[in-house]
């Protein structure tokens, strides 16, 4: 991990001036299986993606959700549209999921981590091919498609609707309270997940963009069968997956640092790196004048000052 970036005691969110695609990734609580895959979940979870697009209109590149971690591949606004987001995200989908399995407890190991990506092709084809792997590099499945849980394989390759449920648990209330019977989907509404092209594919047309896609999935089927027979292994597989207990945890857990930036060139990640340094200075500077009694105290733009309204405007879309 970049040294130059510690000195706070949690890293300040930063979005650059202008927006940002940044990789968002968010762990259960001891890593227990609380979103093991199942068709249920799995319509729950695209169904609170697709809300959540809807009210706060942050751009969906990719993602895939794991038995115990996620990984969201987006383009935002700013700092506050990405937290309005992710707050709808995770509160809800702590909820569904505990609902589902039974966990009344706290479902979040800690708050969302989201990394900046750079603009270079190179760095952001590398976070699209990184989530794509996912199944395949942990050796639970061959292909990224065979993944059951939430993912985005097919819809980016073959077009598939990205299609699932939001209940509206607060009309569900209501009926009970009323004392009516309803069944399941009385109160659930179909929604739909907007997928967009990756930034530095963005002039491509919709199939050749399918192709470019295809062809990074291909090289991650390929090395994946390369390694198994390396290794002399195989896939633990689908029913392997879906046999897991939701409340247990793995024997080990990944505990890699994750880097400050994702850049393909020391240049770049420099730039990043000021740019933040920059921006933590100014905070602290009006952190400490607003410590002293100055309520004027100027925050950077793009930032959460304590105990006081975001600095900045984020245009955003009346909810439909």
């Amino acid at each position: 991990m970049n040294r130059v970036l510690i000195g706070v005691a949690r890293r300040l969110r930063f979005i650059p001036e202008g927006g940002a695609l940044v990789e968002v990734t968010c762990r259960t609580i001891q890593g227990r299986f609380l979103l093991k895959p199942s068709d249920e979940l799995r319509s729950v979870v695209i169904g609170i993606l697709a809300r959540g697009q809807r009210a706060h209109p942050v751009q969906i590149h990719a993602f895939v959700f794991l038995s115990n971690h996620y990984h969201l591949l987006l383009s935002v606004e700013s700092a506050l549209q990405l937290s309005r987001f992710m707050n709808f995200v995770n509160s809800n989908l702590a909820r569904e999921a505990g609902r589902l399995h039974g966990w009344n407890a706290r479902f979040w190991s800690r708050r969302y981590q989201a990394i900046v990506v750079s603009e270079e092709k190179v760095a952001q084809l590398d976070r699209l091919r990184y989530l794509l792997s996912h199944g395949c590099k942990e050796g639970l499945v061959s292909r990224p498609s065979e993944w059951p849980g939430a993912q985005c394989v097919k819809a980016l390759t073959e077009g598939e609707p990205l299609q699932g449920l939001w209940f509206n648990r607060t009309l569900e209330y209501s009926a009970r309270v009323r004392g009516e019977v309803f069944h399941r989907l009385e109160y659930a509404t179909p929604e739909v997940v907007k997928l967009s092209p990756l930034p530095c594919w963005g002039h491509l047309s919709r199939k050749r963009y399918r192709s470019r896609v295809i062809e990074l999935i291909m090289q991650i089927e390929t090395e994946t069968a390369a390694r198994h027979g390396r290794e002399r292994t195989r896939p633990a597989g689908v029913r392997a997956v879906l046999a897991q207990e939701p409340h247990e945890q793995p024997r080990k857990m990944k505990e890699s640092g994750a880097p400050a930036f994702h850049a393909a060139t020391k240049a770049v990640r420099r730039e990043l790196e000021h740019a933040y340094r920059w921006f933590i200075a100014a905070f602290r500077e009006a952190a400490e004048e607003l410590r002293h009694g100055n309520l004027g105290a100027r925050f950077p733009e793009g930032s959460f000052p304590p105990r006081l309204p975001f600095v900045g405007w984020v245009p955003e879309t009346t909810p439909g």
